[in-house]
């Protein structure tokens, strides 16, 4: 069974930096695309960054351009999302994402709270 496990969420002041890790299990993670959303309270859930595979292409929602790098460890099946100068406006729960047979698989979500 697909697993995605996120962690690295937490408080934060504004400015500051936090690394999220998504660990991935049960199936070929070196081969598929792995993303990053984040969803708001009272807001959609909205793709923040992506990995293709082997890890040669990236791309980012405009809103974190230049603040976040998206990267992937194939031999330990884990990607991450490094975020710098944090804004209150990236304060959400942060998901790990990737699609496999034609199914959408999420892990349970890592809260990041950036405030003073």
């Amino acid at each position: 069974q697909v697993q995605l496990v996120e962690s690295g969420g937490g408080l934060v002041q504004p400015g500051g930096s936090l690394r999220l890790s998504c660990a991935a299990s049960a199936f070929p993670f070196g081969l598929y695309t792995m993303n990053w959303y984040r969803q708001a309270p009272g807001k959609e859930r909205e793709l923040v960054a992506r990995t293709t595979s082997p890890g040669d292409s990236t791309d980012y929602a405009d809103s974190v351009k230049g603040r976040f790098t998206i990267s992937r460890d194939n031999a330990k099946n884990t990607v991450y999302l490094q975020m710098n100068n944090l804004k209150p406006e990236d304060t959400a729960m942060y998901y790990c994402n990737v699609r496999w047979i034609q199914r959408d698989y999420w892990g349970q979500g890592t809260q990041v709270t950036v405030s003073s």
